[in-house]
């Protein structure tokens, strides 16, 4: 008689945003791909991105009342402490039914929650950072862990306990693969025979990068290009009207494969799953870091490719002024995005997901 094989079950605390969750769904789906029998849980909010993606990849969802602690006094700081109770309440009685080996923790503030009730009943933890500058809520959690893998050199010197450190890369959704460009461009009904820019500020959208190709859109259009603009769901209906025959304007990409496809040189936020994206793909980029963000860590996180003529930086401060001729200067260089584009592919950790699957199946294992 055959021996029946054990259900080994993973949590995965991740969401908020497209740069938290899309490493944890990758990893999840190569848990699935090396042990079809896993049970896969995810827990995340209601609102945010979370909620209507990871239905969409089929794994079972759970969802806590939490948000993250703004910077600037408002009303909702107020309510912090009231849904860091609530949530590590609904956490642990999600963790007493569900009864995870392992739980695995994805930056940002729903992991805190999650990880801590995980560990009160004995999984094993693993902690997945994307930045070179690590969040607080992984730095904190740090103690908890059986291993944190980590995604830049630089971040290993924000961790206490060195020994748990691992140099795995970001992990990338296996369903982005560089497609045919032609039936990708025909895909947003664009023409053929022009070069595409691709636009986008993440998940959510970037104000900054919106406002000044809003602003700029004429003289680049000028330029006989044509642009696919992903503005995020928030800045979408103030942008939406300038769409044109050469203007894709969307709030969300689901499929990013069709759009990396189109692209001839991309404008980019430097969020570390952009930087794995782009790189696993060899694309040519002009990575414009956020400057609202802690211990300024996308400038970090793309320094190294800048440094290494992989990418081009243009900083937020000066968008308006050299948005166009930098543009301009770079999209019609085929040797500048032949050269990017090699160089980028050597920043390339493509078994980053495998390899955290693998740790995973191992401390559930063992």
């Amino acid at each position: 008689m055959k021996k029946k094989e054990n259900k080994y079950r993973f949590l995965f605390a991740a969401g908020g945003t497209g740069g938290h969750l899309y490493p944890a769904i990758a990893i999840a789906e190569k848990i699935r791909e090396l042990l079809p029998s896993s049970d896969i849980m995810f827990i995340g909010t209601k609102k945010k991105l979370e909620s209507r993606v990871v239905p969409q990849y089929k794994f079972k969802f759970k969802t806590i009342w939490i948000s993250g602690f703004s910077r600037k006094i408002n009303f909702n700081n107020l309510l912090f402490p009231l849904k860091l109770i609530i949530a590590s309440i609904k956490s642990l009685w999600i963790c007493l039914r569900f009864k995870p080996n392992v739980a695995i923790g994805c930056g940002a503030y729903l992991s805190g929650p999650v990880i801590w009730a995980a560990k009160l009943i004995g999984a094993k933890i693993i902690l997945q950072e994307q930045n070179s500058y690590p969040g607080v809520t992984n730095r904190i959690l740090e103690k908890k862990a059986q291993h944190i893998h980590i995604t830049f050199e630089d971040s290993k010197k924000y961790f206490k306990e060195q020994e748990k450190l691992l140099l795995t890369g970001n992990p990338i959704r296996v369903d982005i693969v560089l497609k045919e460009k032609r039936s990708a461009l025909k895909e947003f009904k664009l023409s053929t025979e022009k070069k595409t820019l691709f636009v986008f500020g993440g998940s959510l959208g970037a104000l900054s990068i919106n406002r000044a190709i809003g602003q700029n859109l004429e003289s680049i259009l000028k330029l006989g290009i044509q642009i696919i603009w992903q503005t995020g769901k928030y800045y979408y209906d103030k942008y939406k009207h300038l769409e044109n025959e050469n203007v894709r304007i969307l709030a969300y990409i689901e499929n990013m494969s069709n759009t990396y496809s189109s692209a001839d040189l991309i404008i980019a936020r430097a969020g570390a799953t952009t930087i794995a994206e782009v790189s696993n793909l060899g694309l040519p980029v002009i990575f414009v870091p956020s400057p609202n963000v802690a211990e300024n860590h996308q400038y970090k996180n793309a320094k190294s490719l800048i440094d290494n003529n992989a990418a081009i930086l243009l900083e937020d401060k000066k968008l308006d002024l050299e948005l166009v001729e930098i543009i301009e200067k770079t999209i019609f260089d085929s040797k500048k995005l032949k050269e990017l584009s090699n160089n980028i592919k050597k920043f390339n950790k493509p078994n980053a997901a495998e390899i955290i699957a693998k740790d995973a199946l191992k401390l559930a294992k063992g």
